[in-house]
């Protein structure tokens, strides 16, 4: 029974997570079984991927961009730093960073165990994530390319 109540929730959740990108018009890709829409956006300079993924055992709502690029390895440490610095004090989300391959994901989460989830919410989560990656994409690459030192972007941030 709890199951059943969890699976029809976040198929609910989902539904509303498509309507909302429907009326921004926006094109995307639908997964119905796994419960995922997977978009891209152009940002400022550098294209934008997202994927939604609407996680029924753990009454999620999950965000993941991963940038297009990974950290070349002299400029691991470099990346470390600056995910740190562009995370802490973000109001919502993160940056993840992977020490060993150099790949930097965003992400953000909203839990909707016992709600009722609306389309604005997900207008919130889009748009958010939007403005946070393309304000830090082209920083990470600038520091991976050694047009900008850590502490510029320190000092920029």
């Amino acid at each position: 029974m709890a199951d059943e109540k969890k699976t029809a929730l976040a198929k609910q959740v989902y539904q509303t997570l498509c309507e909302a990108i429907e009326s921004r018009n926006w094109s995307f890709e639908k997964d119905e079984e796994k419960l995922l829409v997977h978009f891209g956006v152009r940002g400022d300079d550098l294209p934008m991927q997202f994927v939604l993924v609407i996680d029924v055992e753990r009454q999620l709502i999950r965000l993941m961009s991963p940038l297009p690029f990974k950290m070349s390895e002299s400029k691991r440490m470099e990346g470390a730093i600056a995910t740190c610095v562009a995370t802490f004090g973000m109001a919502d989300g993160s940056f993840d960073y992977d020490l060993e391959d150099g790949s930097i994901i965003f992400r953000m989460t909203a839990s909707f165990r016992e709600s009722v989830i609306g389309e604005g919410l997900f207008q919130y989560m889009i748009s958010c994530s939007c403005a946070t990656v393309d304000k830090y994409n082209d920083k990470f690459l600038a520091i991976d390319k050694g047009v900008l030192s850590i502490t510029d972007f320190i000092e920029k941030k």
